[in-house]
């Protein structure tokens, strides 16, 4: 074989008749775009999960828009007349603790720890409902004091951000109970590492959506 063909079949991923020259045994296929399934150097699952969260960014950026809108052309009840700061802090903060055990259950499974693994996507879960409880509680006590979704401009737009962001949690939550299912029958091992990293991905940005949501509406006057 001539190194021009050696070459383009080491660029297309061909099979190759016949051996290839020796001087181009050590070419790095991984920069010639083997070893994943698209010019980016990303797996195609891992992409597709970079887009997904690249168009919810654009959701969460129209949300939050509406919001600054429309948070002071509400009448009657308002955020000054509602919030629990000190509660909401709280509950910010367990959901970015789970972040911190997410990193610990890709990390587990990088290394072949099954127990560990459960154990961390066990927590993160948890600590994941803790924060929906917190936002269900949250959601009553408002309703009950007279802010429903139809109260005003402001209680629309409020509930349509933090439910959004609730729904998310709520799916990252089954996300995450899947792959336990997955590790306790054996079906998610170190050669998928790649699956936890992604829900990984998903965890992480709805954990920084929060931060930017939280500041946004409940620090901010």
């Amino acid at each position: 074989m001539t190194d021009t063909a050696a070459a383009a079949a080491v660029r297309t991923g061909t099979e190759v008749d016949g051996p290839t020259p020796d001087h181009l045994d050590g070419v790095d296929l991984e920069g010639w775009g083997l070893g994943s399934n698209n010019a980016t150097g990303l797996t195609n699952n891992k992409l597709g999960m970079w887009l997904f969260l690249g168009s919810d960014c654009l959701l969460f950026g129209a949300l939050i828009s509406v919001y600054l809108l429309m948070r002071h052309r509400g009448t009657g009840l308002g955020p000054e007349d509602l919030f629990d700061i000190p509660f909401t802090s709280v509950s910010s903060f367990v959901l970015l603790m789970s972040s911190m055990s997410m990193v610990f259950a890709v990390s587990a499974i990088a290394r072949g720890e099954d127990q560990r693994l459960r154990l961390w996507l066990l927590v993160t879960a948890l600590l994941g409902a803790i924060f929906i409880a917190g936002q269900v509680y949250e959601f009553t006590a408002f309703y009950r004091e007279g802010l429903g979704y139809t109260t005003n401009l402001f209680s629309s737009a409020f509930y349509s951000l933090t439910g959004f962001h609730g729904v998310h949690v709520s799916v990252g939550i089954i996300m995450l109970m899947s792959l336990l299912v997955l590790s306790l029958t054996g079906r998610l091992k170190q050669d998928r590492a790649e699956t936890v990293e992604i829900v990984g991905l998903y965890w992480h940005f709805v954990d920084i959506v929060w931060v930017l949501i939280f500041t946004i509406v409940y620090l901010i006057p």
